[in-house]
């Protein structure tokens, strides 16, 4: 799986995305502009000692992303979508696109492709969730589709045993 993030604006959230992303073994491409630089603390600091394990490619604009992966199926997360990231099919090879901060993905963006946005239903008092908090819930969904592959499914306890363990 692939996470794009479109001119990002947070570096925290950057930061949880690019560890989430880890934990998946899930690229992450940005497109620029960013708002913040790949070296401030605070990126690092929210993808904890795990940064430099991360999968990560920059590219200076949208058409330099759409040029180096022809033909790749990207999915465009927008709170402008009419269906639901639970509707459709994630590929193992898909590309999940979400906006910056503070505007989402540009309309000229989505008016293209309006087939392939998708949203994350919520009530209509509240303009959007945290960015990385909608990574997480679109990402494990299509993982869930994908039967969580390559990832561990079991956990063991540190100090103790599970109580119906028999090691």
């Amino acid at each position: 799986m692939h996470i794009v993030l479109h001119q990002p604006e947070i570096p925290a959230n950057t930061g949880n995305i690019g560890r989430t992303c880890i934990a998946t073994g899930t690229s992450l491409h940005l497109i620029e502009p960013l708002g913040f630089r790949l070296d401030e603390k605070s990126i690092k600091r929210a993808g904890m000692d795990y940064w430099e394990h991360l999968d990560v490619t920059r590219y200076m604009n949208y058409q330099e992303f759409m040029e180096k992966h022809p033909g790749a199926k990207v999915w465009l997360a927008t709170t402008k979508a009419k269906r639901s990231y639970a509707e459709v099919s994630f590929g193992p090879d898909d590309f999940i696109m979400f906006g910056k901060e503070s505007a989402g993905i540009p309309e000229e963006i989505l008016v293209d492709h309006e087939e392939d946005c998708i949203r994350i239903p919520m009530l209509p008092e509240i303009r959007s969730l945290n960015l990385s908090n909608s990574v997480a819930i679109v990402l494990y969904e299509a993982l869930r589709q994908n039967h969580f592959s390559s990832m561990q499914m079991e956990g063991e306890l540190h100090r103790l045993r599970w109580k119906g363990s028999s090691l």
